[in-house]
């Protein structure tokens, strides 16, 4: 790539001679292949120097700041929990900011409060005990204010649920569900109130 752009750039001049055969078309080789690498390795230190484009080890240095790591598995997760855990600061006690807070636990969490001092929190997309969920917990305890009570509600398909959702033996039969799966089925969000 540079190697054609150095070419391109000397060959009006008509001094050099730019074939590989020759010591100046050997030069221009060996210096386009230096900066194509040295142009793959910035790109590479951009990708992993913002939050919203890391992909690697701009995600594991910036989870290595952090008492616990999230417990994210995709990328796109990762990223996420990232993001949340460097936005908290000092004013993070109002309801939405410790919403936005505890999703740097690693999946989406709610919390809800439950009368003085007391919150529950729950996983809206999980059914069921979420993977590494003891991490997650030690995540969100240790962002939450030590003076509150907290209570993990996890989530199950219910009757009530399914009922709310419009659910019928057919719409189950249809899906292909077995007990397991249907019971740790999701609805689409907004159906189902809290």
């Amino acid at each position: 790539m540079y190697e054609e752009y150095l070419r391109a750039l000397l060959s009006p001049l008509g001094v050099y001679r730019l074939d590989r055969d020759s010591l100046s078309g050997a030069e221009l080789y060996a210096l386009g292949k230096g900066l194509d690498a040295l142009a793959e390795r910035l790109d590479a230190v951009e990708r992993e120097s913002l939050t919203a484009t890391a992909e690697d080890e701009g995600l594991r240095r910036r989870e290595a700041l952090f008492l616990r790591r999230p417990a994210a598995a995709m990328l796109k997760e990762r990223r996420a929990a990232i993001e949340a855990l460097l936005r908290i600061d000092g004013d993070s006690l109002t309801p939405e900011a410790i919403n936005r807070a505890i999703s740097g636990c690693g999946i989406r969490a709610r919390a809800l409060e439950a009368g003085t001092n007391r919150i529950l929190v729950e996983f809206p997309d999980t059914a069921g005990v979420p993977a590494e969920f003891e991490q997650i917990e030690k995540i969100i305890m240790d962002i939450l204010p030590c003076h509150l009570e907290v209570e993990f509600r996890l989530r199950y398909l219910t009757w009530e649920v399914c009922h709310q959702a419009g659910y019928t033996w057919g719409f189950v039969e249809e899906q292909g569900y077995n007990w397991r799966s249907f019971q740790l089925a999701v609805p689409p969000e907004g159906e189902i109130q809290p």
